[in-house]
């Protein structure tokens, strides 16, 4: 009987082991594929803080390409921080265009009701840049973005 037992336990060390030395070889390999999100948000028209917005996006990136790693960065711009993405006040916008073609899975979202706000404001129609695409509320994109797992990073 104490041969058996003896047997046994040998039996589920060596499983143990084998089991706890194949997590470990396949943990870097997950960490390889991870796919990083972020959401970036920007409510404010100072250039300062769109150039600071932007700063972000390419550490992040630069950060997760050093490491192997993928990355999706939606950045959402509303209320003042929408001019960071009108095609006729941006401070930023050959920045913009630079990195949209630069990086993938950038996306630049526009805020619905604040063109609507802002056009009726103004009397006319506000025209976004070409990289940028409108939703219909940048609040609650943020709010979208965050239940879908995306970090939130306000600069």
């Amino acid at each position: 009987m104490p041969r058996l037992l003896f047997g046994l336990i040998l039996g589920l060390v060596f499983g143990a082991s084998l089991f706890a030395g194949q997590l470990v070889q396949s943990a870097p390999a997950f960490a390889a594929e991870q796919m990083h999100k972020v959401a970036v948000h920007v409510d404010e028209s100072d250039p300062k803080r769109m150039n600071m917005a932007l700063n972000n996006v390419q550490n992040v990136k630069q950060y997760y390409e050093s490491q192997g790693q993928s990355v999706e960065i939606e950045v959402v711009a509303y209320g003042p921080g929408l001019h960071m993405l009108r095609a006729d006040t941006s401070p930023v916008a050959d920045r913009i265009s630079a990195m949209a073609l630069e990086i993938d899975g950038l996306t630049f979202s526009a805020c619905g009701n604040t063109m609507k706000g802002m056009a009726k404001k103004e009397g006319k129609e506000v025209s976004l840049l070409s990289e940028a695409r409108t939703v219909p509320s940048g609040v609650v994109r943020l709010v979208e973005l965050q239940e879908e797992g995306y970090a939130y990073v306000r600069p």
